[in-house]
C-alpha cells in the first residue's frame, strides 16, 4: 500500500543556494528548498522553496506549479509578458518559458515540477 505525502507548509528552507553569477540580473539572491517528494524516475519533484530578494534569468525545461505562501514575485517573459504573484495566489510556469524571475519581497512557495 502507498500512503500520501504531506507537504509541510510551515517549512522554512535555509537560504543557502546562491544563484549562479551569470544568471543574476540584480541583487544577491539566495534560494533554498525543503523537498517533500522527489521521483526522479517519473520526473516529478515537490516541496517548499524560498528566496531572498533579487532577480535572475530563468529558462524552463519543465512545467512548474507554484503556490505562494509568503512574499511577492514578478515574472517577466522574454516575450514582454509581465505577471506578479503574492501570498495566497497560484500559477503555472509552462515548459519553454524564459525570462526573469524577480523576488520582490522574501518569498516562500510550494512547488510541484513535472519534467
Amino acid at each position: 500500500m502507498v500512503g500520501t505525502i504531506r507537504i509541510d507548509t510551515e517549512a522554512r528552507p535555509d537560504l543557502d543556494d546562491p544563484i549562479a553569477a551569470e544568471k543574476i540580473v540584480s541583487g544577491r539572491p539566495l534560494t533554498g528548498i525543503r523537498a517533500a517528494h522527489d521521483d526522479e524516475g517519473r520526473g516529478f519533484w515537490s516541496g517548499v522553496w524560498a528566496s531572498s530578494v533579487g532577480a535572475w534569468r530563468v529558462a524552463y525545461d519543465e512545467i512548474e506549479l507554484c503556490v505562494m505562501l509568503e512574499g511577492r514575485v514578478r515574472l517577466t517573459g522574454d516575450d514582454g509578458s509581465v505577471a506578479e504573484y503574492a501570498a495566497g495566489e497560484s500559477f503555472v510556469i509552462p515548459k519553454g518559458f524564459s525570462g526573469v524571475w524577480e523576488t520582490l519581497e522574501p518569498a516562500r512557495k510550494i512547488y510541484a515540477v513535472v519534467a
